[in-house]
């Protein structure tokens, strides 16, 4: 067994991950790797809750604000950066901390992606063709029909996510999930999950909650500077989708709150979707100190000092 550790946090939304990685990157004097696509982004800070300016500067962070909107990026470049910046690290480091709420970016590092069947192009230009005439709702419609367990996790809100699924399943006659899971590449160390959970009705608390304070701190005015790029991939993000019609004039702002709160809720419970099929995560309550996580978790995995 490595004696290299990666201690990844994962869990939904809002539930308090980020704190928990600073409290474990000061139990082991090491680096946090950020697997939070969103995060990625300079122009994104107040939409994507990027930690505050005090947290990056509690622990060393990788893989925040690091790239433009405008930067082609993707699943797969990532798994090869995190990889090489994780080889560096170990160097010096026995334990390093991931974390983010971005399921796909988590599993890349640690298990590796799955292989998928090759798409003509053709495929994806008329799906995208699709796409412009008649716009995501068919597109997801026809997802739920033919591949219903992959809709219950998949970011039903991006269009790259639903093309992709539908170019598979066109091109092989496969479903995309029928892919899934088939394939996990050893690492050379050894991952250790932690995940944070709340009951349902204090995570849509502190979500709802969450999106006030991004409010209060300048999402909209953010989000209007962000307007003439809408059609970019990474700003098919809720926190700014919504915001976007309502510049336009197509609903009001009560109207465009309500929504970033529910998509919120929406996506926090695909995220947890995900993560209760993953049995090698070893979940605490979100309102457990951090100090006892710690604590167990060193109990339970790490080498007597």
């Amino acid at each position: 067994m490595s004696t290299k550790k990666l201690i990844t946090i994962i869990g939904p939304t809002a539930v308090g991950k980020t704190a928990l990685s600073i409290a474990f990157a000061k139990a082991y004097k090491t680096h946090i790797i950020s697997c939070d696509s969103r995060q990625f982004f300079k122009e994104m800070t107040i939409g994507t809750a990027v930690p505050e300016p005090e947290e990056l500067a509690a622990a060393p962070h990788h893989f925040i604000q690091n790239l433009s909107i405008h930067d082609s990026y993707s699943v797969g470049d990532f798994e090869r950066d995190a990889l090489s910046t994780l080889a560096g690290l170990f160097a010096t480091n026995d334990v390093v901390i991931m974390v983010g709420g971005s399921a796909l970016y988590e599993k890349a590092v640690t298990h590796g992606l799955d292989e998928f069947p090759d798409v003509p192009d053709e495929v994806i230009d008329t799906l995208n063709n699709e796409l412009e005439q008649d716009g995501l709702d068919k597109l997801v419609t026809e997802l739920k029909e033919i591949d219903p367990e992959y809709a219950l996790t998949a970011d039903l809100e991006n269009p790259r996510r639903v093309i992709r699924a539908l170019s598979v399943y066109r091109a092989s006659g496969k479903t995309y999930s029928s892919f899934l899971g088939r394939k996990k590449t050893e690492r050379d160390f050894e991952v250790i999950k932690v995940g944070l959970e709340a009951p349902r009705p204090t995570l849509y608390d502190r979500i709802n909650q969450r999106v006030d304070v991004m409010l209060e701190n300048g999402l909209l005015e953010e989000a209007r500077e962000l307007l003439p790029y809408k059609n970019l991939t990474p700003l098919k993000t809720v926190g700014y989708q919504e915001l976007f019609p309502y510049f336009e004039g197509d609903y009001g702002l009560d109207e465009a709150i309500r929504l970033i709160k529910r998509n919120s809720r929406r996506f926090a419970k695909r995220q947890m979707t995900w993560y209760r099929k993953d049995p090698e995560v070893n979940w605490f309550s979100y309102n457990t100190s951090h100090t006892e996580i710690v604590r167990r978790v060193e109990e339970l995995f790490m080498e007597p000092k």
